[in-house]
């Protein structure tokens, strides 16, 4: 059965690409000093299909997911993964005595 009516149970994802005027770096040049950009609020982000700055309260939400996401991809970067005939011996297979791990050496 599918969601009818109400908001969404998830909240989704809206594609982002750098701010065409200030190039993603939130400020533009100003004669003596940098000022903030007007076309992206000071984020650097918009929306990649319209090109529009996103509200300030919805985009601290998909700044957040975009973080998340990144987060995780580099913990999973970070975990050595073994391969191959030292594989296992990372883990445990619980095969041994007492449910230990078992090499069969």
């Amino acid at each position: 059965m599918r969601k009818s009516h109400g908001p969404a149970l998830r909240k989704a994802e809206i594609p982002l690409a750098r701010c065409p005027e200030c190039r993603g770096k939130a400020v533009i040049k100003g004669v003596f000093h940098d000022l903030p950009c007007d076309h992206c609020n000071a984020s650097g982000w918009v929306v990649a299909a319209t090109g529009e700055a996103l509200a300030l309260d919805e985009l601290v939400t998909q700044l957040s997911m975009r973080l998340q996401a990144a987060t995780r991809q580099i913990e999973q970067l970070r975990r050595p993964h073994a391969g191959g005939p030292e594989a296992g011996y990372q883990g445990s297979n619980r095969l041994g005595a007492g449910g230990t791990n078992y090499t069969g050496d």
